[in-house]
């Protein structure tokens, strides 16, 4: 079997051929990068956010939660830096907050340092959650990367890191 015979192509590289075909003049091969990535990452949003929703969480949930996890005993923050720490608008953290503090999963305090500033802090409940939820997020991210080899893990990292490095940085 030839190495672009059809039944040894994926999706994105049939699609290539049939650009190839069709439009000679074009060259179809960032579509292999970039279509292979945008499948894949629709593949691993799904999957991900399977294990969210078994412990009751959305992903925005999932990750306020893990932010004030990740910053350390007393597992607190402000709105400011939940929305940095997250990547979403301060009106997003707001109602993701405010959902998550129904649940007793958080709680609002006035900070001690600034009278009018507020403070994020996880409760018990929801660090117990979030532990469990993120053991089982790390478990998942393993099996998903376990059909490559631990080189190739190591190298698709470097390259992805190189990559979104010089994309944030303009």
């Amino acid at each position: 079997m030839e190495a672009d015979s059809p039944e040894r192509l994926d999706r994105v590289a049939q699609i290539q051929q049939e650009w190839r075909r069709e439009r000679p003049e074009l060259d179809p091969s960032p579509m292999g990068v970039i279509g292979r990535i945008h499948r894949l990452g629709a593949y691993l949003s799904e999957e991900i956010v399977a294990v969210y929703k078994r412990h009751g969480l959305g992903e925005g949930e999932f990750d306020v939660l893990a932010a004030l996890r990740r910053a350390g005993a007393p597992f607190e923050r402000a709105p400011g830096e939940l929305a940095q720490h997250t990547m979403v608008t301060t009106g997003a953290m707001s109602k993701r907050i405010d959902r998550l503090e129904e649940r007793g999963l958080v709680s609002r305090r006035v900070s001690a340092v600034d009278g009018r500033a507020r403070v994020i802090a996880l409760t018990e409940a929801g660090r117990e959650l979030l532990d469990r939820a993120v053991t089982e997020h790390l478990a998942n991210e393993r099996r998903l990367l376990d059909v490559l080899s631990p080189e190739d893990v190591a190298a698709l990292d470097a390259v992805l890191t190189r990559w979104a490095l010089a994309v944030e940085n303009g």
